[in-house]
């Protein structure tokens, strides 16, 4: 079984408004409903997660609401 990285809901929404869809995080952080240095320090977080699970042949699971 493989070990797993763990994206928590609110990370994996800043991945995808920020990488996926493009958006700037201001807007992202709007969208969220949170600020941009808190929108900022969950993005690196999450982005941090998952590069550690690339280079370690994680799984990554995203946690469920």
């Amino acid at each position: 079984m493989l070990e797993e990285a763990v994206l928590l809901p609110d990370e994996w929404e800043a991945v995808k408004l920020c990488d996926a869809d493009g958006l700037k995080q201001e807007e992202a952080a709007r969208k969220m409903g949170i600020s941009q240095p808190t929108l900022q320090r969950t993005l690196a977080r999450a982005r941090g997660k998952i590069a550690q699970a690339l280079v370690e042949g994680k799984a990554i699971r995203i946690e469920e609401q």
